[in-house]
């Protein structure tokens, strides 16, 4: 396995999967491991019936009972058009297609739409938990606008047999604040009726992008992100995995502390993502990099690799949509698999 998952890498390889993280040390995270919900769920305040969703999410794919997760997220359709996501594979306009591929590809879980799971939950709720992404930014408006807006209520996930619920929040946009209340008071709801909780923790805000950085992207600020997102209860935080850093100082805003530049991290992929699981209360909740859309022939590679700085940075799993389901089925079913191998692979340790 791990001789596949070094001839993925190619010339990375070696940079990847030898580095030595000198900055946060492995020791005082929480790490995801078998016992993750008994060693740190258990002690919070999390109901009985959320760690026994938990334990679904967790007991479920080809990463079973390792603590770690791969998810299938589907809901591009609202997000980026149909058109333009399904176009390259008609097949998955239907929604059983989208859960046969997450049952297919050995997921964890498949996150999408209430249209989605709806449309198919009595046939497959059973089979494979259901996340359902229930806030979303329509495609249609005219100008296009970025602004996450309720589609679905919590009672409707629960109803359908949901074992979690999901948000996205743009935060640094001028539509966040509103957005953190209603999220909060979503996964207030969802904790309840016992769902766990996934935070697309993403930035938006057109200050961010110089013409010669994305700090939409950069460590410091990804990793605040993450710290807001915890604060209001996300069991599982979804990022898009950092590329830059220096963000507050670059953009000269907010706060930060040079220790964070100094001690906290570094410019190497993995130390930057480490830094965003040292804002997920130290990997108290997870963290999740996000799969980035579908590039064609270097998909492969780059699903791999961003597994690999996710996983040696102490992150939880991967979630990966459009360099799968933008495939034919099969291929789709091997990114996902090449994936899992590499949270399976022991050969891949913490950095």
């Amino acid at each position: 396995m791990i001789g596949k998952i070094q001839e993925i890498l190619g010339p990375d390889a070696n940079t990847l999967l030898a580095h030595e993280c000198k900055t946060v040390a492995k020791e005082v995270l929480h790490l995801p491991g078998p016992d993750f919900i008994d060693r740190v769920w258990t002690p919070s305040d999390r109901s009985a019936r959320t760690l026994m969703s938990l334990s679904q999410l967790t007991g479920s794919g080809r990463l079973a009972r390792t603590g770690y997760v791969s998810i299938l997220p589907v809901d591009q359709g609202i997000e980026h058009s149909a058109g333009a996501s399904f176009a390259p594979n008609p097949l998955y306009f239907d929604p059983e297609n989208i859960v046969k591929l997450a049952i297919e590809g050995g997921c964890n879980a498949v996150a999408s739409t209430l249209g989605v799971l709806g449309s198919v939950a009595r046939k497959y709720a059973h089979k494979i938990p259901f996340l359902l992404k229930s806030n979303h930014n329509e495609f249609l408006s005219y100008p296009n606008a970025f602004d996450q807006i309720m589609f679905a209520n919590i009672r409707q996930a629960f109803d359908m047999g949901c074992t979690g619920v999901g948000a996205t929040i743009y935060f640094g946009s001028e539509e966040s604040k509103r957005q953190i209340q209603e999220v909060t008071e979503m996964f207030h709801q969802a904790h309840d009726l016992g769902m766990y909780t996934v935070l697309w923790c993403y930035l938006r805000n057109p200050a961010f992008k110089t013409k010669e950085v994305d700090y939409h992207v950069a460590a410091d600020l990804t990793g605040q992100a993450n710290h807001l997102g915890v604060t209001i209860e996300a069991d599982i935080i979804k990022q898009k995995q950092p590329s830059t850093n220096n963000g507050f100082t670059a953009l000269n805003f907010g706060k930060t502390n040079k220790k964070v530049y100094s001690d906290l991290s570094s410019p190497h992929p993995i130390d930057l993502t480490r830094y965003q699981v040292v804002n997920c209360y130290m990997g108290r909740a997870g963290l999740i990099n996000s799969g980035g859309e579908s590039s064609g022939e270097s998909d492969l590679k780059d699903a791999v690799k961003t597994a690999v700085i996710n996983k040696r940075a102490g992150g939880m799993g991967l979630i990966s949509g459009r360099k799968a389901f933008q495939r034919p089925m099969a291929e789709g079913v091997g990114l996902l698999n090449a994936i899992q191998d590499v949270y399976l692979a022991k050969e891949v340790t913490i950095a």
